[in-house]
């Protein structure tokens, strides 16, 4: 079985390296991937929103984005690997883009941060070709010349940070007609890339305590905290069923 589920979500039981080599070898088919980095909060949404739980079951890829649910998934007997943060699974895939010639595009946060965050890419990353950028903050009528620019740009490669569960919704919504092989949903990962945000401390992530950091440092996280309880208590109720 080459996949946990906790409460209804599957994850893929990959190492960060497992899950880039199966972005590469997908970079190399004619088909749209959908890739997803669920953590407590996206799987505890995922209980009350029908169409966010269908999307990430039926995503190509869905891998641990947080501690609370790599230990959900032991928890429930049914443990990966090791957590796979979403922005380190991006990067893998940007350095794997730069080193083989796929083009990106960016879409999300506030604007300006998109452009940012590809600046850097390409400055890390030599050679990494990037098809445009679009800021997050668009309207319904917006939001289909945005899908028309997708189809005219083709890039190999679409990066999402709208948020959960916008991002997840959106990609899901669109994955038929986006010429795309791979659509990967990044939350705030572009804030961090672009230096508007900091990333915990190494000594935090290793803690498992990422998620606290940022709710120490983005106040504004306080109110979507409750998920995270609500997720362990769920958790703790699907054992005992």
């Amino acid at each position: 079985m080459n996949k946990a589920w906790v409460l209804g979500v599957p994850l893929d039981r990959v190492t960060l390296g497992q899950a880039r080599d199966k972005l590469a070898r997908w970079l190399q088919e004619d088909k749209t991937r959908l890739v997803f980095t669920p953590n407590a909060e996206i799987i505890a949404l995922a209980q009350d929103n029908p169409q966010l739980k269908q999307a990430l079951v039926a995503a190509d890829l869905t891998v641990p984005d947080g501690v609370g649910v790599v230990w959900a998934a032991r928890y429930l007997g049914s443990p990966v690997p090791e957590r796979v943060p979403g922005i380190e699974l991006l990067e893998s895939l940007m350095e794997l883009a730069a080193d083989q010639g796929y083009s990106v595009f960016f879409l999300g946060s506030q604007p300006g941060v998109a452009e940012e965050a590809a600046q850097r890419l390409k400055l890390k990353y030599t050679g990494l070709r990037l098809a445009g950028t679009h800021h997050g903050y668009f309207s319904s009528q917006e939001e289909q010349a945005i899908v028309k620019m997708l189809q005219d740009l083709r890039p190999d490669i679409l990066v999402v940070a709208l948020g959960a569960p916008k991002q997840e919704l959106w990609l899901w919504r669109y994955r038929f007609v986006l010429p795309v092989k791979i659509a990967l949903g990044v939350g705030g990962s572009l804030d961090v890339l672009a230096g508007r945000v900091k990333r915990a401390p190494l000594i935090w992530q290793r803690l498992g305590l990422e998620w606290l950091y940022r709710i120490l440092t983005e106040p504004r996280r306080l109110k979507r905290a409750w998920q995270l309880p609500r997720f362990v208590g769920m958790v703790l109720r699907q054992k005992r069923t």
